[in-house]
């Protein structure tokens, strides 16, 4: 397997190259990417780790090399979120990145799978989608928006909540990766359950747990290191799910049916060629239910943004 991380010098990229480092299958290349020109030095840097994983890095405008080959692309590149922001406001930097490095990935990779790290992802998947399709190398079962911190925010909060060990809970995050786009389906948990100020309030704190992040590290960044770990989770199952794994299963924000929106989170079984099934997410509360029907609006908003960055 080749795994190729677009803006590997970046607090999310450097952590998510080590994590990869650490954790990918014997034998596997990992290329590291950056505008930067620190980017070879951090493959160097874990080249030192004693893992028969083989690193490499690259700088500079042109991310050719990394690529070539690459069966999972994961895009980190972009501004942090800083204090007063919120994702939109990221909107016009990242859009810009991830339209000419997912151009580039329609050049160099057009069969790899594509993981969205860069926010706001519930746009810059949709300007993702656009480029490829516009490329005529689009493959929507290979085009994922990373949601997984959702996830595994969830799975950490419940956890404190109820006194488990986070590796006891098992929860669905569907919706996006924004707000109130975010919907952890509480009602689902097993072997748990909430009082209707629990469901409010961690529903409220999942979705809010970013700028958590952004206010404790007080002007210094937003979420890197969760996230990177998050990436790293989902990346090993994608590849997991490549090499001919069965019933792997992650949350991503994918171009489904378009129940709802055209991508939405939800759980899907990834395979050899991506996507291999979109899984239902299961009956919902009144109180999710409800959650749903409001994120609808904001969500088809963020992805026509993306849809209109692109085809004007």
């Amino acid at each position: 397997m080749k795994v190729a991380v677009l803006g590997a010098a970046g607090g999310i990229g450097q952590a998510l190259a080590l994590l990869l480092k650490l954790n990918l299958p014997k034998g596997s290349d990992l290329a590291l990417y950056d505008i930067a020109p620190v980017t070879p030095g951090v493959a160097v840097d874990i080249s030192h780790i004693p893992t028969a994983v083989n690193a490499k890095g690259y700088a500079g405008e042109d991310p050719t090399p990394a690529l070539e080959g690459a069966d999972l692309v994961l895009i980190s590149a972009g501004v942090a979120r800083k204090p007063g922001m919120d994702r939109a406001d990221l909107f016009n930097v990242n859009a810009g990145i991830i339209r000419n490095l997912v151009g580039k990935v329609a050049e160099v990779a057009p069969t790899a799978c594509i993981g969205v790290i860069t926010n706001p992802v519930n746009t810059t998947v949709a300007i993702a989608a656009e480029v490829l399709k516009n490329a005529g190398v689009y493959d929507k079962n290979k085009l994922f928006g990373v949601t997984t911190l959702d996830v595994i925010r969830s799975e950490t909060f419940i956890a404190e909540a109820k006194g488990l060990s986070p590796e006891q809970v098992k929860i669905n995050v569907i919706g996006g990766h924004s707000g109130v786009t975010i919907l952890p389906l509480l009602s689902q948990v097993e072997g748990v359950s909430f009082t209707d100020e629990e469901i409010a309030s961690l529903t409220h704190r999942i979705q809010n747990a970013g700028t958590e992040v952004v206010e404790a590290k007080a002007g210094g960044g937003s979420a890197t290191l969760s996230m990177a770990q998050a990436a790293c989770r989902f990346g090993l199952s994608v590849v997991r799910a490549l090499q001919g794994e069965k019933g792997v299963v992650e949350c991503a924000y994918v171009e489904g049916a378009g129940e709802h929106t055209r991508f939405f989170a939800q759980p899907v079984e990834l395979g050899v060629n991506g996507v291999e099934n979109i899984l239902s997410y299961g009956a919902l509360s009144d109180f999710e239910k409800q959650a749903l029907d409001g994120m609808l609006e904001t969500l088809s908003g963020d992805i026509s943004k993306g849809e209109a960055f692109v085809n004007g």
